[in-house]
């Protein structure tokens, strides 16, 4: 007999809880072991949603993540230690999900989720969750689940706010887009990286994923298709709010097979603006930390912009910054001298970059983006200042 048509006995204990379950049952527990999860992001939400699908049986899940754990993650990736820094996050993963259910089977995916090998991941999984932290994944992600005909279970997290659904436009539902039409402004919407949030947060949400899944998977419940729940950890408030399919949404409104998955760097705004003068030098728009250190300490007239979040400035800073958030630039670019030789920073160097462009565009002679940001000097240049 096929394994996955039976339990073991020690199956049998492992699962006694969920066997007891009217919902779920011998038949139900067959039918986790027979399911496969593709679980996008190994990170905050990752770590609780595949955890719990381990734990509950889930016969195969898939991670995908290209990062490696840092230090900074280890606030709220629960599924990864100390031991596992520099690693790989899938692998690191893996290593901790075969540890508490053996019986399941893992398949890891070390590498960018995009246009070029989505398809081919996902195509023999049964449902897809979402534990990205960027818009542009968000949308491939969606498009995909359209494409397949398989239901994606979405969470995103900042500070203390986090949002849940579940898009399953097979069975009539909208898809991601059909809410979410239009991206945010660039810089408007800041990652965890860039805003902070609460550790325990994307473990609740990313329980709530897991829960999620577990229901479609079943076929049993109320789900959150259709629905858009928002929770709020600092008033401890939970609302629902009701979300309609699209009839003329670009995406699942098509058939399955006109639909083409692209990347959405673009699309998504990744950056203020699209280009700069391509006729441009590197070293005319990029200093490094070193460089920037040599050109402070010759007493060079330099103009530093600070394009973080305020709170961002109370963990490192350097001297002398003037501070401008990136979200705020646009509107507030007038209290700046086009004519000053001005560098711009952040905290690795990609909100800077976004902003170097866009007064580059906005008529600004000299600015220039620091490589690395203030993480880098605190690496290279003044070791007395924490990384974070």
């Amino acid at each position: 007999m096929d394994a996955r048509q039976t339990l073991s006995p020690d199956e049998v204990q492992r699962y006694s809880r969920h066997l007891l379950i009217p919902e779920i049952g011998r038949e139900g527990q067959l039918r986790l072991k027979g399911s496969a999860v593709l679980i996008v992001g190994a990170g905050g939400l990752g770590s609780p949603a595949s955890t719990y699908l381990a734990a509950a049986g889930v016969g195969k899940l898939g991670l995908v993540d290209f990062d490696t754990v840092d230090l900074s993650n280890l606030q709220r990736q629960v599924l990864h230690n100390t031991a596992g820094l520099g690693h790989s996050k899938v692998e690191s993963a893996a290593k901790r999900l075969q540890e508490i259910n053996p019986e399941i089977e893992i398949e890891t995916y070390d590498m960018a989720f995009d246009s070029s090998n989505a398809l081919e991941i996902a195509k023999n999984y049964d449902l897809i969750v979402d534990g990205t932290d960027n818009f542009a994944t968000r949308y491939l992600i969606s498009d995909l689940g359209v494409k397949l005909g398989i239901p994606h279970v979405f969470a995103s997290v900042y500070r203390f706010d986090g949002q849940a659904s579940v898009f399953d436009s097979a069975n009539g539902g909208p898809c991601y887009r059909c809410v979410f039409p239009v991206p945010p402004e660039p810089g408007t919407v800041p990652n965890c990286a860039e805003g902070g949030v609460l550790g325990v947060l994307p473990g609740i949400l990313g329980s709530i994923q897991a829960s999620e899944a577990i229901k479609s998977l079943l076929a049993i419940g109320e789900s959150l298709a259709g629905k858009l729940l928002l929770f709020n950890a600092l008033e401890m408030s939970f609302d629902t709010l009701n979300v309609r399919k699209n009839p003329n949404c670009e995406v699942c409104s098509l058939p399955p097979d006109q639909i083409e998955l692209i990347d959405y760097e673009a699309f998504c705004g990744e950056t203020i603006v699209e280009n700069i003068d391509e006729n441009l030098q590197a070293n005319e728009w990029e200093i490094d930390v070193k460089q920037l250190a040599a050109e402070l300490s010759q007493g060079n007239d330099v103009f530093l912009l600070d394009v973080r979040e305020l709170p961002e400035t109370q963990i490192s800073s350097l001297e002398n910054s003037f501070l401008i958030p990136l979200g705020e630039l646009p509107i507030r670019k007038d209290e700046l001298d086009p004519e000053k030789n001005i560098v711009v920073y952040c905290r690795s160097g990609v909100r800077s970059d976004q902003a170097m462009r866009f007064l580059k565009s906005a008529g600004f002679k000299q600015v220039r983006n620091l490589l690395g940001g203030i993480n880098e000097w605190a690496r290279s240049v003044d070791n007395n200042l924490p990384v974070y």
